[in-house]
């Protein structure tokens, strides 16, 4: 794993294997930092400006091997894009870049010079989350050509009086990085191993190690409970249902808010009786990745510390074809007491969340979040670029979606009006898990409301953006753990 480390010496004393510098598109080294830069390196930074080698455009590029008199070994400019559009995000992916590159060059150390406007705590959070999430690989399980990391420091460049910011910014975008990781590894790991039992033993395992709360209920817990919605699901699968709950108690609340985290935990699903295609169903591993996500946020969570009590819970089951499988027009009935047709046993993750948020209110929560790889709909939507976000109550909503455009993540509202209620109705229960083909990704959150009841609620359809399906270059292939920064965000600020 990289070392982060803050340094508020000028640029050109640092000593490393590569200096990284961000140039703005457009951006001539008149004056400032890149003016300074250039004449270190005999006007090599002109040079590849003006011959139009490099413009500063995201995705520019320019390593340069004569770094004058820097004590830096090589020099690497990339384009900022921007200055006016210069955010967060983009100095995050800037920096996973830089690291990307650079390790694949076999580089062991590089500094950061950090120009952004926008604070030197956040600057640093961004650009240490950055590193740290582009160094995840999904090749596990290779025995051979593995992905190697010679790299083990990156220097951020700061200003002197910012440094204390700086550092701060280290350790909390550290945390959130290491703890997204953590997520996307679980995400990553095939169903055989990840099963919901070993699912529950990794969220236990961190739990200890950071200080939450946790109990883990099983089947004849939760038929106790009354959770028939849930248990419908799992009683198809050889591995037995569990549901997670960590909990994080500040030492000083506050607040009087109990934030429920809900995250979807079917570690496989093949679709039951309504069985998918076979092409594709591999993906079917990451049916959990709204789950992992969740338990990656309660440990970073419990790190930071902040002063609410939160709540972080995960239904965990397989949704496998058995022989003891539910079937296409079964009736079960929720924690509730909510009667609900099944009409399509692949719509089986608003099904576990039925009684997953039903149980959170039990437990207190006053205001609860889920996110779910819930519909296929979402990604005819909104594609790969937005998670869809609905719920019952605006100034919640508003409070999600302002802590996802602090933390650099992309949430588009769909609505949620009474007439698409009636797509859900029932002729012989309550309410059926379908609402036909038009509008999806509503139904399936209209479905989840029904049993949160006047709570203030939000729901995260996160089945697009959940895996990246060709490596970035900033970003590996495969899990993103998209949503935990903005639960963080929403939690601690």
């Amino acid at each position: 794993m990289i070392e982060v480390k803050a340094d508020s010496r000028m640029f050109g004393e640092i000593e490393c294997d590569a200096l990284v510098v961000g140039v703005f598109e457009g951006e001539k080294p008149e004056s400032g930092p890149l003016q300074d830069l250039d004449q270190k390196v005999g006007g090599l930074v002109r040079s590849v400006i003006e011959s139009g080698e490099f413009r500063g455009k995201i995705g520019d590029v320019a390593y340069l091997h004569q770094t004058g008199t820097m004590k830096a070994r090589r020099l690497m400019l990339l384009g900022a894009g921007p200055e006016l559009e210069f955010t967060g995000e983009t100095l995050r992916r800037l920096a996973g870049t830089a690291t990307r590159l650079l390790r694949g060059k076999k580089v062991r150390s590089f500094a950061l010079l950090l120009r952004s406007g926008f604070g030197a705590a956040a600057s640093s959070e961004a650009a240490t989350e950055g590193a740290i999430l582009s160094l995840f690989e999904p090749d596990k399980y290779h025995t051979s050509e593995k992905t190697e990391n010679p790299l083990g420091l990156m220097v951020l460049v700061g200003e002197e009086s910012h440094q204390r910011e700086v550092e701060a910014g280290i350790t909390r975008g550290r945390i959130i990085a290491e703890a997204a990781n953590f997520g996307r590894e679980a995400i990553n790991e095939p169903s055989n191993v990840l099963t919901p039992t070993e699912l529950a033993r990794r969220a236990t395992e961190m739990a200890r190690e950071v200080g939450l709360s946790i109990e883990v209920l099983g089947e004849d817990e939760m038929k106790k409970l009354g959770m028939g919605s849930l248990l419908g699901v799992s009683q198809g699968s050889a591995e037995p249902a569990q549901l997670i709950v960590l909990t994080y108690e500040p030492k000083e609340a506050t607040s009087t808010e109990t934030i429920a985290i809900v995250g979807k935990g079917v570690t496989f699903d093949t679709g039951g009786i309504s069985l998918k295609p076979a092409d594709g169903m591999e993906a079917m591993k990451y049916d959990m990745a709204g789950g992992a996500t969740a338990i990656a946020a309660m440990r970073a969570i419990a790190q930071l510390k902040p002063s609410v009590r939160v709540i972080g819970m995960v239904p965990a089951t397989e949704n496998m074809p058995g022989g003891r499988a539910q079937r296409p027009g079964d009736v079960v009935r929720a924690m509730t007491g909510k009667t609900i047709e099944v009409i399509n046993t692949d719509a089986e993750g608003r099904l576990i969340l039925a009684d997953a948020v039903a149980y959170a209110r039990q437990l207190g929560a006053t205001h609860i979040i889920d996110l779910a790889t819930l519909t296929g709909a979402v990604s005819v939507a909104l594609g790969d670029v937005y998670v869809a976000i609905l719920g019952n109550d605006q100034p919640w909503i508003d409070r999600v979606m302002q802590a996802a455009q602090r933390a650099g993540e992309k949430f588009w509202q769909l609505p949620l009006d009474k007439e698409y209620r009636e797509q859900i109705k029932s002729d012989i229960a309550d309410i059926k898990n379908i609402g036909g083909r038009k509008a999806g990704t509503i139904t399936g959150a209209w479905f989840i409301r029904e049993f949160v009841e006047e709570t203030p609620w939000v729901h995260l359809d996160i089945a697009g953006t959940a895996w990246n399906e060709k490596t970035k270059p900033h970003l590996a292939i495969g899990p993103t753990a998209v949503g935990l920064r903005t639960l963080v965000e929403l939690v601690t600020t």
